[in-house]
């Protein structure tokens, strides 16, 4: 029984449609490629505050702004 948990930022604003697109898709390939029945597959998301997650040692907002000033 796969177990799929997906994090995301709640910035954007993600619909319901959308949410249910991404678990749609990630049990439809499990079940391809994997053979998982897709009654057997649990997909989990997970919206995380935007200043609640990091990325290279850096919140991600001040990750970006470095980013941006690299390019």
């Amino acid at each position: 029984m796969p177990y799929v948990n997906v994090k995301i930022t709640r910035e954007g604003g993600t619909t319901r449609e959308q949410k249910a697109q991404v678990i749609k898709g990630i049990s439809e390939v499990l079940r391809d490629v994997l053979g998982k029945p897709l009654s057997a597959t649990f997909v989990v998301i997970n919206e995380v505050e935007l200043e609640d997650w990091g990325v290279g040692g850096l919140p991600v907002e001040d990750y970006r702004r470095q980013a941006g000033e690299k390019s």
